[in-house]
């Protein structure tokens, strides 16, 4: 069953190039919006429906060895909502019919593996789906083929390269010590060894591997160009999932399935979570440039979910998890802002800017609950989840960590006031007088994910009592 999601994106890509191409090109939209909305609902009812009458041909003909748990349906799920904004975005955004069959066809791509990193048991198949995803998300970087593109693309791709070379090092290593690459067979292998040099290595290497791809600081380098110079629904996708995927999602899989938050590993992802809520949100505040702001941002609020991880608690790891969620829905929906004030002002410098809300009031709203989502006030989704990370982080005797992250939040209030005050609010700039609310294919997806935000925040007593508080629905099939 759970093949379908990896091989079905496949499939769709050859379907769409190999037959009736100009027939395909209508269809491609469709399509992909499709398999988006579908692995929605089926992250959400895993087991309302009999998803093995649907997937027959994948469950019967290709057997791979997928598994999906609670964590992973909770990836599922952010893959499935960001995806569907990115089609709707570049459904209105890329003009072109060609162009935007390509762009369809590379979304597939990086479908297919995000799918796959989430839902594969062994080290080296992780591995091979994170460079499934990150080949997609270069080639998506440099779409628009402008030289802050390729600088963009060239630094992901680069960083991105070391980042393999450490992972792949850390796999050889641990395939030496275990004697094979599955998740079960190296942590059985390391519970009844000492950790020496060897395990101490590949877990240093394996770390920094995925801290680059995470974009976390001080191995961040690529993010803020690849994030700001790519086409608008790539930023969406980037900052929505991939990096949540690529990164995140696998630090948090290999530190649980594998070294078992070994205390050192801990230590690590509590000093490199710390270090990016706090410098990357200071970096924020320096920022001119919209997406570049918000590009900071992401960094600074993995930083949270890193930092609750790293905690070790089940409470910190579910304020993780949650935050994690609150953090793909909120960022999409500022980034989808960002986009819909660039196609109708023409500009991304906040400086220029002014008084946007009073001919723009969805997006000058929108981009207010997401704002205040993600500094964490309430009653918003993005409170409940960095109060849960507080107070695990205070309750497991790690105060400083604990205050740091209460600092994070009001430096993230202080950015985002910047951003709203020289954005939407205030007196309307001269010459954007005559300007309008963005398209449709802007104001839909913004309106949807406003509705999760603050959807979320009013449902976290329920959310709170079936999700968060059974640890055991976590990590439990």
């Amino acid at each position: 069953m759970y093949s379908a999601l990896v091989l079905a994106p496949f499939f769709c890509v050859l379907l769409l190039n190999m037959f009736f191409r100009g027939v395909m090109k209508k269809l491609a939209f469709g399509l992909a919006l499709l398999l988006s909305l579908t692995q929605i609902v089926f992250a959400i009812f895993p087991q309302t429906y009999n998803w093995a009458k649907f997937t027959y041909i994948f469950s019967n003909f290709f057997k791979f060895d997928f598994v999906a748990d609670n964590i992973s349906r909770v990836l599922l799920l952010c893959i499935g909502i960001v995806l569907s904004v990115t089609v709707i975005l570049a459904r209105g955004m890329i003009k072109e019919e060609e162009r935007r069959f390509n762009f369809i066809n590379l979304l597939l791509i990086v479908l297919a593996g995000l799918n796959g990193v989430v839902l594969v048991k062994d080290i080296f198949s992780l591995y091979v789906f994170l460079e499934i995803a990150g080949v997609g998300s270069f080639i998506l970087i440099a779409f628009d083929k402008d030289m802050l593109a390729f600088e963009g693309a060239f630094k992901y791709i680069a960083l991105s390269a070391v980042a393999s070379i450490m992972i792949l090092i850390s796999i050889a290593l641990l395939l030496l010590f275990s004697g094979g690459t599955s998740f079960s067979q190296i942590n059985v292998a390391l519970k009844y060894s000492a950790y020496g040099p060897l395990v101490m290595v590949a877990m240093g290497a394996f770390l920094c591997g995925i801290f680059i791809k995470s974009g976390l600081m001080p191995f961040h380098g690529w993010l803020p160009d690849a994030y700001s110079a790519a086409p608008a629904p790539v930023s969406v996708l980037l900052a929505g999932v991939v990096t949540k995927t690529v990164g995140v999602y696998a630090l948090i899989r290999i530190a649980i399935s594998v070294f078992g938050l070994y205390q050192p590993v801990q230590n690590a992802l509590m000093l490199i979570g710390a270090f990016s809520i706090i410098f990357a949100a200071l970096a924020a505040l320096g920022q001119s440039d919209f997406k570049r702001m918000l590009s900071f941002s992401s960094i600074s609020q993995v930083g949270y979910i890193i930092l609750g991880f790293g905690c070790g608690t089940t409470l910190g790891i579910a304020g993780a998890l949650f935050h994690l969620f609150n953090h793909a829905i909120f960022k999409s929906l500022l980034f989808v802002n960002a986009a819909t004030v660039e196609s109708q002002t023409g500009t991304r410098d906040m400086e220029k800017l002014g008084g946007l809300t009073a001919r723009m009031p969805v997006t000058g709203l929108t981009s207010v609950l997401a704002s205040l989502s993600t500094a964490g006030i309430p009653p918003l989704a993005g409170f409940w989840s960095k109060l849960i990370i507080i107070i695990a982080l205070w309750l497991s005797g790690n105060y400083i960590y604990a205050v740091i992250a209460v600092l994070g939040s009001v430096l993230t209030l202080a950015y985002f006031l910047s951003l709203q005050r020289n954005v939407f609010f205030g007196k309307l700039r001269e010459g954007f007088s005559s300007i309008k609310e963005g398209p449709l294919y802007f104001t839909i997806p913004a309106v949807l994910l406003a509705v999760i935000t603050v959807g979320v925040g009013i449902a976290f007593p329920y959310i709170l009592n079936t999700f968060i508080l059974p640890v055991s629905n976590i990590f439990g099939g």
